[in-house]
């Protein structure tokens, strides 16, 4: 792909299997991690990532070449073998994968790199979607996204290359299926981030995190509650969304 591509602008999309149940790790990697098979997962992963930055490298590709590596949602917590939790760990954050709202499904982390066009070691605390990589691919590629419609993308440029401070993202709607279930408001004025869950998953057990009898959260029905009026929460000041707000304790 390199050889044939490396002289014109490529796109390369690197969608890995890993670090996803069932943690299909190759006989080279099993037993590397102390942290059993989804630990050597990762660890391969970590070493396939490494291997196509190091033909970037060498085919002088580097200062040329934009690169975004993310997630599609937190770690799998529910996954597990025997007594073994195998669907790693989301910090902070509360809940985990196929939960449409808690930040531990669906808050990850993106990590760029472009030498010599995007400043080193630099950390940007701004909510950002999934979304953004269309009309970002677009801009690098000189082209310009349709003006007909809504896009619900804005390009990453302007914030990784520090010409804005802010996401351009006021509100990011957060679904599980069909069904909304929280609402992201970035107040631009504070840069405050607030957030409302008109639904949530019922944990089993209760003070689990997790879904662990069902094996995953559901999106709807039973497994699921609805609040009237939202839960709401400050996440710049409680990220690990574990005081909901109330008229008497945030009058605004």
């Amino acid at each position: 792909f390199y050889f044939r591509n490396k002289h014109r602008p490529f796109l390369l999309f690197v969608s890995l299997l890993h670090v996803h149940t069932p943690l299909i790790t190759t006989e080279k990697f099993q037993g590397r991690s102390r942290h059993g098979l989804y630990g050597d997962n990762v660890e391969e992963m970590d070493w396939m990532v490494g291997k196509l930055l190091d033909v970037i490298d060498k085919e002088d590709l580097k200062n040329t070449t934009f690169i975004y590596f993310a997630s599609d949602h937190g770690g799998f917590l529910e996954a597990h073998r025997g007594n073994s939790q195998l669907g790693g760990w989301n910090g902070i954050y509360k809940g985990g994968k196929g939960m449409g709202g808690w930040e531990g499904g669906i808050h990850v982390p993106g990590i760029f790199r472009w030498p010599g066009v995007l400043p080193a070691g630099t950390v940007i605390d701004e909510p950002t979607s999934l979304m953004d990589i269309y009309p970002t691919v677009v801009q690098l590629a000189g082209g310009a996204v349709p003006q007909d419609r809504v896009m619900d993308g804005h390009t990453l440029l302007p914030l990784l290359q520090g010409t804005e401070q802010r996401s351009r993202h006021e509100f990011l709607f957060h679904y599980c299926g069909v069904f909304l279930h929280a609402v992201r408001w970035h107040q631009k004025d504070s840069g405050t981030i607030w957030k409302a869950h008109y639904a949530t998953p019922v944990f089993q057990p209760e003070a689990s995190g997790a879904c662990f009898e069902r094996g995953i959260c559901p999106c709807s029905g039973g497994g699921v509650a609805h609040h009237d009026p939202p839960l709401l929460f400050n996440l710049s000041q409680d990220p690990s969304e574990a005081n909901p707000l109330s008229a008497d304790t945030e009058p605004l």
